[in-house]
């Protein structure tokens, strides 16, 4: 893989939590390349890692050794607000809370990203791409658990992310709203070649993924490359 194809690269990062008897090793020594423009699942038990993973090569933690790199520049070198930065213009999060302000409507709580970044599509254009086109002026109360996911999803992807970073974003959903929410983060993917990177205890998702990344005990264990990803409607649950 050429160094332009690749968005992450990390070297041998570990983090560790506590002191003495409550120390807790996180992460040991990961080091792994995440291309551009696939979409990869990442799959292991709780605990095994993957949402400090996810945490640090999103700028919102620092690995207690180790390095981060983002298309060549490591994180590590950043100022506060270079990392600021860095979040705000280049990775979009979407969580398992849906982390909706329940006073305004599906389309101001995407507005409240496109006032502030620098290049957004339009916040109608974001809702369409998650086909909530129907729901612009419904209030967080008014949509179901799906929709608001598919809003949060909105939300991040109308700065025009280069990453977008899914912390368990199906985790609270009925399987048939789960469905809704990973065919809304494939055609991210695909329509806009946003590498996506989804984080999830469903064994199932992985077949949909360009790349599998296993994680125990704080480690890689394995990485998986699928030629032939399946479509969201052709995988169980």
């Amino acid at each position: 893989m050429v160094e332009d194809d690749i968005v992450f690269k990390t070297d041998a990062i570990t983090k560790t939590y506590g002191v003495g008897d409550t120390l807790v090793h996180a992460l040991r020594g990961v080091s792994i390349e995440i291309p551009k423009g696939e979409l990869i699942v990442l799959l292991g038990p709780s605990g095994s890692g993957k949402s400090t993973f996810l945490n640090i090569i999103g700028g919102l933690d620092q690995p207690t050794t180790g390095n981060v790199h983002f298309k060549g520049h490591a994180l590590a070198a950043m100022t506060d607000k270079e990392i600021t930065y860095f979040r705000r213009e280049h990775v979009g999060f979407v969580f398992q809370s849906y982390n909706l302000v329940p006073s305004l409507t599906a389309l101001e709580n995407v507005e409240l990203i496109t006032d502030i970044a620098l290049n957004p599509m339009p916040a109608n254009e974001a809702l369409d791409a998650v086909e909530l086109t129907e729901r612009l002026t419904h209030f967080p109360s008014q949509l179901s658990g799906g929709e608001q996911q598919r809003v949060a999803i909105a939300r991040a992807i109308a700065k025009r992310p280069e990453i977008l970073l899914c912390d368990e974003p199906t985790g609270a959903l009925d399987s048939e709203t789960g469905i809704l929410v990973l065919e809304a983060l494939q055609k991210v993917n695909k329509t806009y070649g946003t590498t996506t990177i989804i984080i999830t205890h469903n064994a199932s998702i992985a077949d949909v993924a360009d790349r599998v990344i296993y994680f125990a005990d704080g480690q890689v264990s394995k990485v998986v490359t699928n030629d032939h990803p399946k479509a969201i409607n052709q995988i169980g649950w």
